[in-house]
């Protein structure tokens, strides 16, 4: 029986478990035009009723994972992708240059986001290179460390950034609930920052402006008796990013780059800034320094996916607070 006789027996029998075990065959082959292939078969297979749409993101990230820069090109498109655990352009970031993928995916988004991936991990992207995000691609001195996921054939791996240790929280009693201010800037960019976790999996997320401290805006959550431990800036900014970049529990990752983003924009917010966007580098490190970043608990465990900050402005009066929880 021919490969091409059997991937049509397994078509017609919709048979997932066999597709399966046929790209697995393939991708051990290296047999990159087979797995293009097969993946176009799954996809179109869905016009006969048949729902092999698994297959065919299976084959896809295959091929931006594994298979050269030409091929990983072709799902580096606005059709492909959409089902996988991860976006293309941050799994075909990991094991492929900037340079190599420029060469054969079209200037466009695609390949900005590509770009974006690749800075975080040390590559010197061209300054014309697209950028959807308008944003430096190069890390700047004051940014974190950025978690970045790891692909593979078993799946993701996208560790949270530390939490800070025991001895560093100070246990406070909050006596009055502060009254909140309306914030409507840094209420949205919080929101869109964890947006997978709330539209995509069972997260919430609550966020509260108080003119006072930091403690206060954790009271202003219903917390009586928080403990905080004050954070470096970078700090703070890596646990934003590894949310914004993160699915939570149920979602699909929206890649580094797009956390990465997240975090400047939340941070424009709480500058008060959003209208002179894109915000220069300077501008954007002078607020993180200003301001001061915690993290809070409440004595509870933590279970599933959390980010509990505190930020407050000094100079201005205001603080606010952060609560975001999600769980399988």
């Amino acid at each position: 029986m021919s490969p091409a006789t059997s991937l049509d027996e397994l078509i017609h029998r919709a048979d997932l478990d066999g597709l399966v075990r046929w790209i697995d065959s393939l991708t051990s082959a290296q047999d990159w035009e087979g797995l293009l292939q097969a993946r176009d078969r799954a996809r179109h297979a869905v016009h006969t009723g048949r729902q092999l749409w698994p297959a065919a993101t299976l084959a896809e990230y295959r091929l931006a994972l594994w298979a050269p820069a030409e091929w990983a090109a072709k799902v580096l498109d606005e059709e492909s992708g959409r089902f996988s655990i991860g976006p293309l352009t941050e799994v075909a970031a990991q094991h492929h240059t900037y340079a190599d993928l420029a060469a054969v995916v079209p200037p466009g988004p695609k390949l900005g986001f590509v770009a974006h991936e690749r800075a975080l991990r040390g590559e010197a992207i061209p300054a014309e290179a697209p950028n959807p995000l308008e944003i430096p691609f190069e890390v700047q001195p004051w940014e974190p460390s950025y978690a970045l996921a790891t692909y593979s054939d078993e799946g993701l791996d996208a560790p949270a950034p530390p939490l800070p240790p025991a001895s560093s929280f100070r246990h406070v009693e909050i006596h009055r609930r502060a009254a909140t201010v309306d914030d409507t800037s840094v209420t949205l960019a919080v929101r869109q920052l964890f947006d997978t976790w709330t539209a995509a999996s069972n997260g919430r997320v609550d966020v509260v402006c108080v003119e006072g401290s930091a403690e206060m805006a954790v009271g202003a959550l219903g917390v009586r008796h928080p403990g905080l431990a004050e954070l470096p800036a970078a700090n703070a900014l890596a646990w934003l990013a590894w949310a914004g970049a993160s699915g939570g529990a149920l979602g699909r990752r929206r890649g580094a780059a797009t956390g990465r983003f997240a975090t400047w924009w939340l941070l424009a917010a709480l500058g008060d800034v959003l209208d002179e966007w894109p915000v220069q580098p300077g501008e954007l490190h002078a607020l993180a320094d200003d301001l001061r970043w915690y993290w809070w608990d409440s004595g509870e465990p933590a279970l599933g996916w959390a980010v509990q900050l505190a930020v407050e402005d000094p100079g201005e009066g205001y603080a606010w607070a952060i609560s975001a929880h999600d769980a399988a």
